[in-house]
């Protein structure tokens, strides 16, 4: 510890802007809010610890789309200039722009995609079980719910409007189905190729009670309901019955 008079102190501190959140001080509902505000440094987190344990290329490439995402917000910002409402009360701000609003953006893009996720990616048959579709529709509506609490936070802490919330909203939504139709449609083909280099996966694992289903009655056979067959370790006649 540095004795009085030994200190050198720079000419000015800053805060690291990506975790620092301001609430009314005494408010409750805001304190709970400026916690929620932090969701889309969670789902970084989350991201990362993913994929550095399963290394899986959807995971490498939604967390791609995210990033991207950040980027062409950053853009808009810099071309519209629109000011933070009230002045902008909050110095310790990434950038003086709120056109459109960054966490709400990013956390309509990571709702969105994961929507299209669970219903269009994860196929479903028509036998599935009551649960097995349940969790779907709660997860789903979570998420969303999640998506909406992070922007109203963003106009109750007063650090966007509710115009640049809901662009921002609208923006990320529109980026996510743009992503989720180029991850399909142009980078899952190549999952296979790539994951052959040894070191990243396509996707997770198949179940070991799906690898030990009898090929050989396949076509008189039932898909066991809800199964999610992962894109490139599905066997060629297997997926001649459920395309993926």
């Amino acid at each position: 510890m540095a004795a009085d008079g030994q200190c050198s102190l720079p000419a000015s501190w800053r805060p690291v802007t990506l975790t620092h959140v301001e609430y009314p001080a005494g408010d409750l509902s805001g304190h709970v809010l400026a916690y929620l505000s932090l969701s889309p440094v969670f789902v970084i987190v989350g991201f990362v610890t993913l994929i550095i344990f399963k290394r899986e290329l959807h995971t490498i490439s939604f967390l791609g789309g995210l990033a991207l995402n950040e980027g062409v917000n950053w853009l808009i910002k810099h071309v519209i200039q629109e000011p933070r409402p009230c002045g902008g009360p909050h110095t310790a701000v990434g950038t003086k722009y709120g056109m459109p609003s960054s966490h709400s953006q990013f956390m309509w893009f990571f709702s969105i995609y994961s929507f299209l996720f669970l219903y269009l990616r994860m196929h479903q048959t028509n036998n599935a079980r009551f649960l097995d579709l349940l969790w779907r529709h709660v997860l789903s509506l979570g998420l969303l719910t999640v998506a909406f609490l992070v922007s109203y936070s963003r106009v109750y802490l007063l650090y966007h409007t509710w115009g640049q919330v809901l662009y921002g909203a609208v923006a990320g939504g529109l980026m996510a189905v743009a992503w989720f139709v180029f991850t399909q449609e142009v980078l899952t083909p190549l999952f296979p190729r790539i994951a052959a280099w040894g070191f990243l996966s396509p996707e997770a694992e198949v179940p070991a009670s799906v690898l030990a289903w009898p090929l050989g009655d396949l076509e008189s056979s039932v898909c066991p309901s809800g199964l999610y067959v992962p894109w490139g370790h599905v066997p060629a006649r297997v997926s001649q019955l459920w395309p993926i």
